[in-house]
């Protein structure tokens, strides 16, 4: 399940550690800057197409971003 709180507080530290501003994640996927904020508190959530973006952006796991894991790390499943 998606977690909004998580994902909010993940996409928060994230952006704070890698020292990007609100405005350059919002020019990177063609959002105004004011969504940007509405993710980090958590008023809003992004479209799964963008949420996809902000794990490959931030080269984390989508169930990372989204609170489905504590592991960062992307691995291919093999089928």
């Amino acid at each position: 399940m998606f977690n909004r709180e998580i994902f909010a507080e993940r996409f928060k530290n994230l952006r704070h550690v890698k020292s990007i501003s609100q405005q350059e994640i919002a020019s990177s996927l063609g959002v105004d800057r004011t969504i940007v904020s509405h993710w980090e508190r958590g008023t809003r959530v992004p479209s799964l197409e963008i949420a996809c973006a902000l794990a490959d952006y931030f080269d984390v796991s989508l169930d990372y971003l989204v609170g489905r894991s504590d592991d960062t790390t992307y691995r291919k499943r093999k089928l």
